[in-house]
């Protein structure tokens, strides 16, 4: 039995509450979002858990963040770090659907990340982290604009009416876009030809999703988000690229923190040139949206971040990018979970395609 249900989604430019309605197969009675005190439930025992990991990882001795320190962290926080990327990073997609809930999306993520890079920051500037020079603020500058900015701005522009399960597979794409990318650019790298059928792979499961319908014909991405959110990922691979070559400073904590700031300052700077702040009212900012912002400001950039540096540090990249396969399937299972959200045949069939084709470019080259 089908049965509709439809929410207060987020704010349309004039200002009102949009309606956004929802096709769910099921009989079952559908609620729109978690309530308070389920939200509450939800991201309290993570915020809990997760500072308690990041407390850890910053008092870690700085010579155990060196690629061949002599201090070998323990399994228990490797494994801690590893767990928290994959569920952090898997249900930020879920938090950036409640949080914009009721604030605009670009104001929401450029105050994310500018109080979490700020907090970053002066942790590490106590820790005695040299001053950055000009050079790595003009870096982070470059890097912040289009990681988060035009990356991460992207998907939660999109996601005030992308489903968040179907938002993190076509960002599950990213390494198929920094592959082509890096094959596209001036001396580039060409791609064996397992990466290019992966490439083929991954991208037609990217039109899969794009062009796909939901079970009553109606688009399970809308035109414009769909073209946000592609061009949110090439951005995403852009800036992953150059980074890769930019001038940073030698702490890559302090880094990440650069990026913060000067990406938050740019989206929040972007939500004020769209008009997000003439949407914004403060009476209408619910508890949950209140409880999401505070887990992703705190948990999904201060330990999502923090711990993903870590480990790149005392992991194999092999090993860490297994995230890119874990995370989406996170955020399926919560949206599906906690906002009812519908999984499409489509959509399932898309997001194997995409994960193979991942699996295919990042699996290690035998020599």
């Amino acid at each position: 039995m089908r049965s509709v249900r439809s929410w207060p989604g987020p704010l349309s430019r004039s200002g009102q509450v949009r309606w956004v309605e929802v096709i769910v197969l099921s009989s079952k009675r559908v609620t729109s979002q978690p309530t308070p005190t389920q939200a509450v439930g939800f991201f309290l025992p993570l915020v809990l858990g997760d500072i308690s990991i990041m407390s850890r990882l910053l008092i870690t001795p700085a010579d155990s963040l060196a690629e061949s320190g002599p201090t070998r962290p323990s399994t228990s926080l490797i494994v801690a770090a590893f767990a928290a990327v994959y569920l952090i990073w898997g249900s930020t997609y879920l938090g950036i659907r409640l949080a914009i809930d009721s604030i605009p999306p670009l104001l929401m993520a450029g105050t994310r990340f500018m109080l979490a890079g700020g907090a970053l920051y002066l942790v590490m500037r106590l820790r005695g982290v040299p001053r950055p020079d000009r050079a790595h603020w003009q870096s982070a500058t470059i890097i912040g604009g289009l990681l988060l900015m035009a990356g991460n701005g992207g998907v939660c522009w999109a996601q005030q009416t992308v489903p968040s399960g179907v938002a993190a597979l076509i960002v599950a794409a990213v390494p198929l876009w920094i592959m082509l990318v890096d094959w596209l650019r001036p001396q580039g790298r060409r791609p064996t030809w397992m990466i290019a059928g992966g490439l083929v792979i991954g991208m037609t499961g990217v039109a899969t999703i794009m062009l796909g319908k939901g079970a009553l014909g109606q688009r399970i991405v809308e035109p414009t988000a769909a073209i946000v959110l592609v061009t949110a990922n090439i951005c995403w691979a852009l800036g992953s690229i150059y980074a890769r070559h930019a001038r940073k400073p030698e702490s890559p904590l302090i880094s990440v923190a650069m990026q913060m700031l000067m990406g938050g300052l740019l989206q929040f700077l972007l939500g004020l040139g769209l008009g997000e702040a003439q949407q914004f009212e403060l009476a209408r900012v619910t508890a949950t949206s209140v409880w999401a912002f505070v887990y992703l400001t705190l948990i999904g950039s201060l330990v999502g971040f923090t711990a993903y540096v870590w480990l790149l540090q005392v992991s194999t990249p092999a090993r860490v990018s297994t995230h890119a396969f874990v995370n989406p399937f996170v955020a399926v299972l919560l949206g599906s979970w906690f906002l009812h959200e519908p999984i499409p045949p489509s959509v399932v069939i898309a997001g194997a395609l995409i994960l193979t084709s991942v699996l295919l470019i990042t699996r290690p080259v035998s020599r």
